[in-house]
């Protein structure tokens, strides 16, 4: 057996107190002084292997209790909660927030439940069910191992190439489905993307749909048919009580399958590494879109065979996030309510249908520094006719410590933070007093009003 060495104190003092056993008559069932107990409560001796056996033995205990920070998203999803900008002042760091889940994790657990449930600090979608949605999709970290598998299987079995994707889903379709393919003007389908007529044994598909939007939504009707049972088991996992929440998540997961099936891991992974994670030379090799890319990316999680670990956000006009996915990055870049106007999810809005990248240096409310290299560019929604204006800019991005495999980062100082743009959450828990683009002061701080002079920011702070 392995060696396990984990800090469990206040777990073995909770299951001690349950059974009202003294220390004495605890630790005599589990083979170990009284003294010794003392100290693996105080957390200062670790869990092992062996007594993890024993308490398994002797008491109704499950070692998973023993992994509460993961329902918190560990320090990283604390350090996000704590990032809101009425904590600011507290100045708490990572290895406070370490101590706190050692040493309390029930307590830790009951704050981030109490922070996610008020909304507090969090995004503001509009939409609970799409943040129920979205946090369960993060607890994942957007890797859901089973669902790779079998899409990477189907894939292999279909034998995908960029040349027959098409063909290929379509003759699976045909096959093993007794289903047809067959594209429709949009004034016969003028609401709809894909439709599925059982009757006529046909998938129709609107006009407006470009190639690699075509082979996404025919890769999502096998999902549908071929891995219905897996993804709704995974949704139901969840256990919602919100079904709408639970809906969105089932079809994330459909289009996880589809995305998997056209990018099957290992093949995709492998051109990410020989490429550079070239983004427009990828597209073209696997045949489909900027964002359907870019979803991909953030998926690279399965043990032995990671990717970097990549995020992917779509912004629109106005600044609304439509979609993120933090993946394995752990980027506090889109924790607030608003984003920086600095920041290139919201500039590439002026060049249009050109891939962009920017050098960051992001400040989070209490100060911590983090360089990020992005990638955006322009995309339309998909189905839209020319000149309705749905856009949106899509944005991959990496910590820049990480980024010197990919292709669009050779010619840049990733180490050099006065190249960085220098951005913030949002004017209000921005920490950069000096930004000449703010156009609120902190909240909570207190402004200087001096008649006789003018800065060059709009506002003087003192404190």
């Amino acid at each position: 057996m392995s060696k396990v060495a984990v800090l469990a104190g206040p777990s073995l003092r909770r299951l001690r107190r349950r059974d009202g056993l003294t220390q004495a008559a605890m630790a005599a069932r589990i083979g170990i002084s009284p003294s010794y107990l003392n100290l693996l409560e105080r957390n200062q001796r670790p869990l092992t292997a062996r007594l993890l056996v024993q308490l398994a033995e002797q008491f109704d205990f499950d070692p998973r209790s023993l992994r509460r920070d993961e329902e918190v998203g560990g320090v990283e999803g604390m350090r996000r909660r704590l990032a809101d900008q009425r904590f600011a002042d507290l100045a708490i760091d990572r290895d406070e927030i370490a101590e706190w889940l050692a040493a309390a994790p029930q307590g830790a657990l009951a704050f981030a439940r109490l922070f996610d449930g008020a909304g507090a600090g969090a995004p503001d979608t509009g939409n609970d069910s799409v943040e129920l949605a979205r946090r369960e999709i993060e607890r994942w970290r957007n890797h859901f191992a089973d669902l790779d598998s079998a899409a990477e299987a189907l894939a292999d079995d279909l034998r995908l190439t960029n040349g027959d994707v098409g063909t290929a889903l379509t003759e699976r379709l045909r096959q093993r489905h007794q289903l047809g393919v067959r594209i429709l003007p949009r004034d016969v389908m003028p609401d709809a993307l894909r439709r599925v007529d059982f009757h006529a044994r046909q998938i129709q598909l609107s006009e407006l749909l470009d190639g690699a939007a075509r082979n996404f939504q025919l890769a999502v009707q096998i999902a549908l048919l071929e891995q219905r049972e897996a993804i709704d088991t995974l949704a139901a996992g969840a256990q919602f009580a919100d079904r709408t929440a639970r809906l969105l998540l089932r079809r994330h997961l459909v289009n996880y399958v589809a995305a998997a099936v056209l990018m099957p891991y290992g093949r995709f992974l492998r051109a990410c590494d020989a490429t550079g994670y070239d983004l427009g030379l990828l597209q073209r090799r696997f045949g489909v879109g900027f964002e359907q890319l870019a979803h991909r990316l953030t998926t690279l999680q399965r043990v032995g065979e990671r990717g970097l670990p990549l995020f992917m956000a779509r912004v629109d006009r106005a600044g609304q996030f439509s979609k993120r996915y933090a993946g394995a990055s752990a980027t506090p870049l889109f924790d607030g309510r608003v984003g920086c106007p600095k920041w290139l999810a919201h500039t590439a809005f002026a060049d249009p249908g050109r891939e962009q990248a920017q050098l960051i240096e992001f400040a989070d409310p209490v100060g911590t520094k983090t360089r990020w290299l992005c990638l955006a560019r322009t995309v339309e929604r998909s189905g839209a006719a020319a000149g309705e204006g749905a856009a949106f800019v899509v944005v991959v991005g990496v910590e820049a410590r990480l980024a010197a495999p990919m292709a669009a980062s050779r010619g840049l100082a990733l180490d050099d933070g006065a190249l960085a743009v220098e951005t913030g959450p949002g004017c209000a828990a921005c920490p950069r007093m000096d930004c000449l683009q703010r156009a609120l002061p902190p909240r909570g701080a207190l402004l200087a009003m001096e008649d006789r002079s003018r800065g060059l920011t709009p506002f003087t702070i003192v404190g």
